[in-house]
């Protein structure tokens, strides 16, 4: 075959299979789609999970597989959907660690959010709480910073773990009014409560949803939402953007298929979750949980993903821990 006979071939080929992506759309789904989750079976983010894979189901009259594949901040399920087929079978759940902080945070992280991933849609957005022991005595942001500003460094604050997203929520109050408080990391978010109840520890961040039993038992002071503005759930709680405009340090949930994934059935998938999403049911059982229901286009979601990187690797380096850990 000549050299023009080859470029002619090729080029037929390319007509032919051009619109295959859209055929295998009007085919999608024929058999179980799996739904990796980077974090093990019964915590808050497999719960949301899988609250959405039964409806979803449903809507695509396929079974949604939930795989849990817990491990290493989300790295371990992360990166398999990373390496996994892009048809449209395998769909991956992410948080700000796997997509926005991870990358920045560890020096060779095996997967590139922006290269490897295509993002389907925003489920949530989860309000975060910081905490008090009733021991310290502030009941305001503002009384917070005065406080903080006249100890330098001798406030501190619990999170469950470096790179938790309670850790970074404080670290970002830190960085916006100029104090500067001791992070204390704790093996997991119940035990840096416990601490804070008991007084050992001045403050903490973690999910309102976690926080609020404690709070209304008068077990710890529910000082402020690490949040733009208020919440309807909990509107005595004063938000931290009221004090200090445009902050915000809520986390969300989201989904994502890997990158080449049609754009035919990233669309497909977009809409089944919006549908999912937008009933009375889905809102009830999200603010259980304490989130709020998003949706919205692959677009918006990509914005918010890429400012929340540019966020994240802002603060990491201020503070010193971009690159400082290894997988």
């Amino acid at each position: 075959m000549t050299k023009s006979e080859i470029i002619i071939a090729g080029i037929l080929f390319a007509g032919i299979s051009a619109p295959l992506p859209a055929q295998a759309a009007d085919a999608y789904p024929n058999r179980p789609i799996r739904f990796i989750v980077p974090f093990p079976p019964g915590g808050g983010t497999d719960t949301v999970a899988r609250l959405i894979a039964q409806p979803l189901g449903e809507q695509l009259k396929q079974q949604i597989v939930v795989d849990n594949r817990g491990g290493a901040n989300a790295i371990i399920g992360t990166e398999l959907g990373a390496n996994a087929a892009a048809d449209g079978y395998t769909l991956v759940f992410c948080l700000p660690a796997s997509v926005s902080v991870n990358q920045t945070l560890y020096r060779n992280l095996p997967y590139d959010p922006a290269r490897d991933f295509v993002p389907v849609i925003q489920l949530n957005t989860i309000a975060l709480m910081l905490v008090t022991a009733n021991n310290l005595p502030v009941k305001s942001v503002a009384e917070l910073i005065a406080h903080a500003k006249a100890r330098p460094g001798q406030l501190n604050f619990g999170s469950s773990g470096n790179g938790s997203a309670g850790h970074l929520a404080v670290e970002l109050f830190n960085v916006a009014t100029g104090i500067r408080m001791v992070h204390v990391p704790y093996k997991g978010g119940g035990p840096a409560l416990t601490a804070t109840i008991a007084g050992q520890l001045h403050m903490m961040a973690g999910p309102m949803i976690s926080a609020v039993p404690h709070v209304k038992a008068g077990r710890v002071r529910g000082l402020a939402l690490l949040t733009p503005k208020r919440v309807s759930g909990l509107p005595e709680v004063e938000a931290v953007g009221e004090t200090l405009p445009g902050f915000d340090a809520s986390i969300w949930h989201g989904v994502l298929v890997p990158r080449g994934t049609p754009a035919a059935i990233v669309q497909r998938l977009n809409r089944e979750i919006n549908a999912v999403l937008q009933t009375p049911e889905m809102a009830e059982r999200m603010a259980t949980r304490g989130a709020e229901v998003v949706g919205g286009t692959p677009q918006a979601f990509a914005a918010l993903i890429k400012s929340d990187t540019v966020k994240y690797a802002k603060l990491l380096k201020q503070v010193g821990m971009a690159g400082s850990v290894s997988r």
